[in-house]
């Protein structure tokens, strides 16, 4: 029950860090650990398939699609 709170006050933590991040990448690395961190409480609530969706699609293909949308953009 209470590693389910930590984790759970974590991903709030690390939501508001991505939102709230005037930084483009900081943005990213919160979405990033946010995803882990939703992935993670999938698995404590033996999720399994869905933490495995969660770290594949959030986790692998978002972040890669934001980063290399980043770089391809020009400033």
């Amino acid at each position: 029950m209470i590693y389910e709170i930590i984790l759970i006050v974590l991903t709030l933590i690390a939501a508001i860090f991505a939102v709230e991040s005037k930084e483009i990448l900081r943005a990213i690395f919160g979405f990033l650990v946010m995803s882990l961190l939703v992935a993670f409480i999938f698995f404590v609530l033996a999720a399994y398939y869905a933490a495995v969706f969660q770290l594949l699609i959030y986790a692998g293909a978002i972040v890669v699609l934001l980063l290399i949308s980043f770089h391809v953009i020009e400033r």
